[in-house]
Order: C-alpha cells, then structure tokens, then sequence
C-alpha cells in the first residue's frame, strides 16, 4: 500500500516500509528501495541484509540489532524474528520512518506478513517494497533460465516446509522445480523428487551464495549431486546450513551453464584485489573492478597532509584572482582538491578561475575540476601524464600571452619533469606545494597477513610510492599474488622490492590498468578451460616462498 498520512486527532505514529533487499548483490535494490532508504530514521534487518542496505542508508540512521535476551528459547518460535518485529512496532509508535528490510521479497518472507497485520492493527500506515526473489535472482546469475520457448511449468519449493503432498505434486510434473534449500540437505531434497517419480537422470544445478562474487554452482544430476559435492570436497563441511537455490529439469538448460553463465565467467570472478590508493582515489577504480567481478580491498598507502609552511600556497591563490597567471596546470586529484580548500577558506568559488586558463593532466582530475565548476582549456590528447601535457601545451607567446607565468600546484615529492618543459617552452613556473604525501598508518593485522600470506589474488601499483609504502606498512606480497603495475617507473620500483611484475598497463592510467589486469584474467581462465582444468583465482594456487628477486 502506498504511504498514507496521518488524519488530525489520530495519534502520531510512524511508517514502516518493508523492503525486499533481494538475493545478495546491493546493486538489484531498486530505485524505489534506494529512495526509501535514505529517508529512513530506523533501519532494522538481519546482519547480512544490513550489510546491502546500509550504504544507502542517509548517515546518522538507526541501526538497532534484533537481540534475544532469553537464549533458552532461541529453538521455539524464532525469538530474533519477534525481536525484530517488537523493534519495528517500537519505532512505529514513536513516530519515526522505519524500514524493515528482508532478504529476496517481503512476499516471501515467513515473517513480514504477521509485522504488516500488526501494523494494520495499530493503524500504523506502511507500504511494501518489493525485491528480487532469491529463487528467481539466483537461477539469472547462474546461467539457468527458468522457462524455455515451450513454456514449460515452474514450481518453487522450501524444502524446508514442504510436506509430502508438495513433494509428490512436483514429482509427477515435468515442469522446472526450484527449491530453495541448504547445502547439506541438497542430497535430501533430491532423493525426495526422486522417490516421488523425478527420474534420477533429471539435470539440476545447485548455486550457492547466488549473486554474490562467492557464488559458486555445480551441475550434476538428481542421482549423481551427493557424489558430485562431494568429490568438490564441498561436503561435509561446517558451512554446510548455508542457503542454496537448486533448479531441477530437463528445461533448465544445466547443460548450456558454458555458454549462459555470464557472472561466475567474468575475467575477475571472485578475485580479491588490494588497490593501494586514497579512499577518495581508489573509488572509481573500485567500481571498475567490481564490474569485472572483482572483490576490490582499498587500503590507502598515503595520506595527504597541508604543507608546513601554507603562505607560499596562499599568495599564489591570491596571485591567481589579482591576475598573476597565464595558466594553472593541476597534476592530480589531490591538487584541485588543495585548491579548493584555499578557495573555500578564502570565501571564493569557480568563478575566480575567469580569464585563465586551465590544464589537467588527464580524465580524473578533469572530472574533479569540473565537479568544481571549472572546465579544463587543456586535457592531453595522448598520455595522460606530465609528458603527455607537455606534448600539447602551447610555447609562449609575447604577442598572445599578455603573462607569462604558469602556477603549478602540486605535492611536494612531485618529479622536475614539468617544470622543466615548461621553462623549456619559455614559460615562467610559480611550483607550489600544495600538498604533502606522507606514508599511511599500517592496516590491520588481518589485512597485512593476507598481504604477505597470499589471501590477495592481485594488487594494482599505481605509482612507485605505492609500491614502496604498501611494503613499508604491511609487508611484501606473497608469490601467488599477480603484480600489476601502471607503467616502467612503478613496474621498475616493485622489481626492485623483490616483486615479479605480471601485468602492465598499455598507458599510464588506472582505468587501463583495470583493463590489463581484466584481459590477464581472461586469458587466465581460458587456459584452464583449454587445458581441462578447473577454473581458480591465484590465491588458490598452493602457497610458495615469497618472491626474492634481485633487480636487473
């Protein structure tokens, strides 16, 4: 129902939005859920729910854990889903915008009609927000359509539930049968479709912690899927009570999962990935590796300082609105971010960059100039680098430069090479720190022991000072992990420290990076397919000495 205000004279209660967060993965929330959530006063859901929900949530959200105060009667009548409910008939009555949140849909969910009817009760106005089933979602991301050209029937079962009359219904059809279950009781539930006329030939697939870079399926039959899991060595295992979405069905299509499983044969599937940079820097490139199938980790190996001594910084930002420059070239991020602190601390904004002109030194820190209001005059056509930028910028010119002055902010450990062209083009250079880099604070313990351990399949270094303060802060990478490096400067460096350098981007920029480390994968996987093997991440790989190289 939709969202309903209360009438005068009624008391002041809340709302309560039930919300469907859907299978695993955060981005099939729909819009309306990401609407929902960033209103929200109180957001109430299970652990794992809470984790794909929160981010949407607006900051300063209440978060209260379902608790059980009475362990003895954690087995009779699922006390943490009372909890939850006495919680969110709590917020509601105290007038705040609550959302509940469930995993897949609330229509499915065993609880979220009872919490309604008690809202209803009370007059307590709320609205439903429906997700992506796991049963539907997790078959999608497996590569198992649930309904062919010949519109072939779909049941769906909680084994869970299910009583023998489901059991023999689904076991006389032909139809598809999805049964959601766990994994330890995967060999249960087939026997039951067998013993229930199912032949034992029948095609299923099992897929575990569907939509999620830690799904994993397995294909078999329903006579051969305790074997099968077993032989994977999946059982017996303490993981065994995980959920699990089982398809069962000559139109399932099992067999074509190597032509139809576009999400577990992405380039990066699985792969944990340490990118070394500033949160603020590693976000974008982030993204870009999720897209690949990666499980990106940002640990920041530098962090940025002021300068210590701020008045050289302040009367170039005051030499820039008097009219002091030609141009203003930044050289990263982190520079037009310095800029615009000055800016903002001396109560100006985009406006003072009128009548000057503006270089960057590649796409990102244009996106950040823009963001600011500013468009850069100058982007190098080529290398995004201070090279590349040298190749484009104009010699000086006394008849169409009426000034001659550049104004370089940039960090203080930057290289001369800019300066230099510059001068070299006939420029005049005001180079001005504008930041400081110093080292980062060491990560946590259990971060630098997957570093030296082998718990990462990749790294990307994308400068020589990533390499050297990741290895500063946490230690050497282990031999299994794959080396990527943005460039012969920074490859050079990590060889230096011992490193085996894997893969290196066709051109200085983090994107390119992502993509070679993406293509090395790809190349990766298809090997082992080729070769009959088992597809698996580096970090799989039986654990060996570290790398002990000398430079060339």
């Amino acid at each position: 129902m939709s969202p309903t205000s209360n009438l005068p004279g009624t008391p002041a209660h809340g709302h309560v939005t039930f919300l469907g967060a859907g299978p695993g993965d955060p981005g099939l929330l729909t819009l309306r859920a990401v609407e929902a959530l960033a209103r929200a006063d109180v957001l109430i859901a299970e652990p794992d729910v809470l984790d794909v929900v929160r981010p949407h949530a607006r900051g300063g959200v209440d978060t209260p854990r379902p608790t059980v105060a009475d362990e003895a009667s954690a087995a009779v009548d699922t006390p943490s889903a009372r909890a939850a409910a006495n919680l969110v008939m709590e917020a509601a009555r105290g007038g705040r915008r609550v959302v509940r949140a469930v995993s897949g849909d609330p229509g499915l969910d065993t609880y979220a009609a009872g919490e309604m009817l008690a809202c209803a009760a009370e007059g307590i106005s709320f609205e439903v927000v429906p997700g992506i089933a796991a049963a539907v979602g997790v078959p999608a991301y497996a590569g198992v359509p649930l309904r062919d050209a010949e519109g072939t029937d779909v049941r769906f079962v909680d084994a869970r539930t299910a009583s023998d009359r489901c059991w023999n219904e689904v076991g006389v059809s032909d139809g598809t049968v999805v049964v959601s279950t766990s994994l330890d009781s995967v060999a249960s539930a087939a026997g039951e479709l067998v013993s229930a006329g199912r032949k034992p030939d029948t095609p299923m697939t099992v897929t575990v912690a569907g939509t999620t870079t830690r799904q994993r399926t397995w294909t078999a039959t329903l006579g051969t899927i305790a074997q099968v899991l077993k032989q994977a060595k999946v059982l017996p295992s303490p993981d065994g009570g995980q959920p699990v979405i089982v398809v069962v069905g000559e139109r399932s299509a099992a067999a074509q999962r190597d032509q139809l499983s576009w999400f577990e044969s992405k380039p990066l599937f699985g792969w944990r990935v340490l990118v070394p940079r500033t949160k603020e820097q590693a976000a974008s490139l982030s993204d870009q590796l999720r897209s690949y199938g990666a499980v990106p980790h940002e640990v920041p190996t530098i962090a940025v300082e002021p300068p210590r001594t701020p008045q050289q910084m302040e009367r170039a930002v005051k030499g820039l609105v008097t009219g002091r420059y030609e141009w203003i070239a930044f050289t990263s991020v982190n520079a037009v971010k310095a800029v615009r602190e000055k800016f903002e601390e001396y109560g100006l904004d985009a406006r003072a960059f009128a009548g000057i002109k503006v270089a960057a030194v590649g796409e990102q820190t244009a996106a950040a100039l823009i963001a600011f209001g500013v468009k850069p005059d100058l982007v190098p056509s080529g290398e995004q680098s201070a090279a590349g930028l040298l190749e484009d910028w104009p010699p000086y010119d006394p008849v169409f430069d009426p000034i001659d002055r550049v104004f370089l902010p940039r960090a203080d450990i930057a290289t001369e090479t800019l300066v230099a062209g510059l001068i070299d083009l006939g420029w005049e250079v005001d180079d001005v720190t504008a930041y400081r880099t110093v080292r980062a604070s060491p990560p946590p313990a259990e971060t630098r022991e997957a570093i030296k351990g082998g718990g990462f399949d990749a790294v990307l270094f994308t400068s020589s000072s990533t390499v050297r303060n990741l290895v500063g802060i946490a230690g050497k990478p282990h031999n299994v992990t794959v080396i990527a490096c943005i460039g012969p400067a920074t490859a050079k460096t990590a060889e230096e420290h011992g490193l085996r350098v894997d893969v290196m981007a066709p051109e200085p920029s983090v994107h390119k990076l992502a993509e070679a480390l993406a293509e090395f994968g790809s190349r990766r996987r298809a090997a082992s397919l080729e070769a009959g093997d088992p597809v698996t991440r580096p970090s799989e790989r039986r654990p060996g000495s570290r790398r002990r190289r000398t430079a060339p």
